[in-house]
């Protein structure tokens, strides 16, 4: 499967079916997650916020082509995108295990990932490196195979994930 996720409303041809869906996160409504960890203990591996963030994690967790498109404020993904991937929390275990001599969160049938990170906006150097240490660090937890993360002015936003879409 192949997920869109953006942060924003996108005019691009992109054609949702079994196999490709699109989420458009500023039209969710997506609750801060609370820290109950009941997605891991009384209910595992399902949030018990009720809210549109549960139609989007198991779509998460099923994709094997993920492109994220955020806006980045102070070297990190914009706060409904942020929002978003906290509140996926249900896809992974309470569960640890070793990962290249580091502790990380054992993955509950989250397929493998090849992930493009489109991150937009009037981005400093230093915002820059800062955000791609912080993908280099969510790729062990979100199950990244590879991934690459574009730079890009907002007013060529689309025109780049027109390109990423059509490969």
């Amino acid at each position: 499967m192949r997920l869109l996720l953006s942060d924003r409303k996108l005019d691009i041809n992109f054609i949702e079916n079994a196999e490709n869906k699109f989420f458009d996160l500023s039209k969710l409504t997506i609750s801060n997650c609370i820290g109950c960890f009941s997605c891991w203990t009384k209910t595992p591996g399902k949030c018990i916020i009720r809210d549109d963030a549960v139609k989007v994690y198991p779509i998460i967790a099923q994709s094997s082509k993920i492109i994220y498109i955020s806006k980045i404020k102070y070297g990190s993904y914009d706060t409904i995108m942020k929002t978003m991937l906290e509140r996926a929390i249900p896809i992974q275990q309470a569960f640890i295990h070793l990962l290249n001599g580091e502790t990380h969160h054992i993955q509950r049938d989250v397929a493998m990932k090849d992930t493009v990170i489109i991150a937009y906006g009037n981005i400093e150097n230093e915002e820059k490196e800062l955000f791609k240490r912080l993908i280099k660090r969510n790729s062990y937890n979100m199950n990244f195979k590879s991934f690459n993360v574009i730079f890009v002015d907002e007013e060529n936003l689309e025109e780049v994930v027109t390109k990423e879409v059509k490969k």
